[in-house]
C-alpha cells in the first residue's frame, strides 16, 4: 500500500503546477503520435505494398528527411514572425493533405515528391511547439515538461507502431488516412484550445534593461552565436548516435542471423524503458547540474552502442538497448531545456528551428554512415566510431558548459545578467 502511495505522490508532483495549455498541447502531441503511420511502415509501404526496390525506399526515406531540414529553419522563423499558432496550424493541416495524398499516388516520382512534402510538413511544427512550450511553462518547469511531453511523443508511437502494423495487414491506405485524419485532430485542438504565446515586443512590455536592439533576432543572429551553435553540433554528434538503433542495429543484427522479430524484440524495450522510466527519472535529474547530464548521458549513448560489438544474442543485444535508452531519456528534455536557456524570447523559434534542423541532418547523414562503415569495415567498426563519438560529445559539453551557472542567461549577442533576464521572463509568464 505504501508502494502505490509512493507511486501516486511521484506522479502527482511530476504532473501538477504546469499550464492549462501545456496540457492541450501534450494532449496534441500524444493525438499525433498515436497516429502516427508513414514513417513506421514507409519502407515496408512501399517494397511489400508497392513492389518498389529497397534503393527506391531509401531514396524516399532520404528525400522525406531531406524535407525536415529544409522546413526546420523556415517554420522556426515563421513562429518568431506570424506566431506559434498559425505556424502549427499550417504545418498540421499541410501535413493531414500531404499524407493522405501520399496514400493515392502511384507514379514513383509522385511518391518521391510527395514524401519530400510529408517530411516538410511534419518537421514544421517541431520549432513551434517547442517555443510555445518554452513561453507558457515557468522557467523551474521546463526540464519536467519537456520530459512529459517526450514521454507523450514515446507512448503514442508505441501503440501506434502496434497497431499499424495491424492496420498494414488489412490495408495501407487505411493507415494513411487514419494519420492524416488525426493530424487533423490536432489541428482543431491547436485552434480552439490554444492561444498564441508568442511574447511581447520588449517594447510594448517596458521592461527594464530590454531595449529595441533585444527583438531584433534574425537567422544570421542564431548561425552568429557560437556557443549555442556549438550546442548545435553536439546535439548533431548525439543524434547520429541514436539514430543507430533504427538504422545500423537492424542491418548488424541481420547480418550476423537474427530474424526481424529478434530485432522488434530488442528494440521493443527502448519505448517500454521510456514510457515507465522517463517520469521517474525526470523527478530524480530535475535540479541536478546538466553539464553532468549532458556529459554522463553523451557517455552512456555512445559506450551503449560501443558495447553491441560484444552482443551474441537477443537478451544481450536488448541490454545495450537499455543502456543508450537510459541515455536517451536523460539527454532528450536536457538538452531541449539547454536549447531554451541559450535562445533570447524573442528569438525562440528561429533557435528550435535550427537545433531542430541538427536531428534533421542526422536523419540524412547516419543511414549513410551505418551503411558506408558497416559495408567497408564491418559493424564492429560502427559500433567502435559510436563510442568515440560519444566521447567527443561528453568532452565538448563538458567545456562548452563550464562557467554557465544557473545565475546567467545567453542571449544571441553573448551574455547578459541573469537576475534581470530572468525576472523578465518569469514577468512573462506569469502574464500568460
Amino acid at each position: 500500500m505504501s508502494v502505490v502511495v509512493g507511486l501516486r505522490r511521484a506522479l502527482s508532483e511530476s504532473v501538477s503546477g504546469l499550464p492549462r495549455a501545456f496540457w492541450w498541447l501534450w494532449a496534441s502531441t500524444l493525438v499525433n503520435r498515436l497516429g502516427a503511420f508513414v514513417a513506421t511502415f514507409m519502407a515496408l509501404y512501399l517494397t511489400i505494398d508497392r513492389g518498389y526496390s529497397a534503393s527506391y525506399a531509401g531514396l524516399v526515406a532520404a528525400l522525406h528527411g531531406l524535407g525536415g531540414v529544409v522546413s526546420s529553419v523556415g517554420a522556426g522563423v515563421m513562429a518568431d514572425r506570424l506566431g506559434r499558432r498559425p505556424t502549427l496550424l499550417v504545418a498540421q493541416v499541410s501535413t493531414a493533405l500531404s499524407v493522405a495524398l501520399l496514400g493515392f499516388v502511384r507514379d514513383p516520382v509522385a511518391i518521391a515528391a510527395v514524401a519530400f512534402l510529408v517530411g516538410m510538413a511534419s518537421n514544421a511544427s517541431r520549432p513551434a511547439v517547442q517555443a510555445m512550450m518554452a513561453d507558457i511553462v515557468r522557467p523551474e518547469d521546463r526540464i519536467r515538461a519537456f520530459s512529459l511531453n517526450y514521454w507523450a511523443i514515446n507512448l503514442g508511437f508505441a501503440v501506434s507502431s502496434a497497431a499499424a502494423g495491424f492496420i498494414a495487414e488489412y490495408s495501407y491506405l487505411a493507415g494513411f488516412l487514419i494519420e492524416a485524419g488525426m493530424t487533423l485532430v490536432c489541428a482543431v485542438l491547436v485552434f480552439v484550445k490554444l492561444p498564441e504565446s508568442r511574447p511581447a515586443e520588449p517594447e510594448e512590455r517596458g521592461v527594464a534593461g530590454a531595449g529595441a536592439g533585444a527583438a531584433a533576432v534574425s537567422l544570421w543572429s542564431v548561425l552568429r552565436d557560437g556557443r549555442y551553435m556549438s550546442v548545435v553540433g553536439l546535439s548533431f554528434l548525439v543524434a547520429v548516435i541514436f539514430q543507430q538503433g533504427y538504422l545500423g542495429l537492424p542491418v548488424a543484427m541481420g547480418e550476423a542471423g537474427f530474424t526481424p522479430a529478434d530485432f522488434g524484440m530488442a528494440i521493443a524495450v527502448n519505448g517500454v524503458l521510456i514510457v515507465v522510466l522517463q517520469i521517474p527519472v525526470t523527478r530524480f535529474i530535475e535540479h541536478r547540474d546538466p553539464r553532468l547530464l549532458l556529459v554522463v548521458s553523451s557517455l552512456l549513448a555512445g559506450y551503449g552502442f560501443g558495447l553491441t560489438a560484444f552482443a551474441g544474442s537477443v537478451g544481450v543485444f536488448a541490454l545495450t538497448v537499455c543502456v543508450w535508452t537510459l541515455a536517451e531519456i536523460v539527454n532528450a528534455p536536457t538538452q531541449t531545456g539547454l536549447v531554451v536557456r541559450l535562445s533570447p524570447v524573442h528569438g525562440r523559434g528561429r533557435y528550435q528551428g535550427v537545433y531542430t534542423m541538427s536531428w534533421a541532418v542526422a536523419s540524412l547523414v547516419a543511414p549513410l554512415m551505418s551503411g558506408f562503415v558497416i559495408d567497408h569495415w564491418g559493424s564492429e567498426w560502427l559500433w567502435g566510431i559510436c563510442a568515440v563519438v560519444g566521447t567527443v560529445a561528453a568532452a565538448g559539453y563538458g567545456a562548452l558548459m563550464r562557467g554557465l551557472g544557473d545565475e546567467t542567461y545567453v542571449t544571441a549577442t553573448g551574455e547578459v545578467p541573469g537576475p534581470a533576464a530572468k525576472a523578465a521572463d518569469d514577468g512573462r509568464v506569469g502574464a500568460q
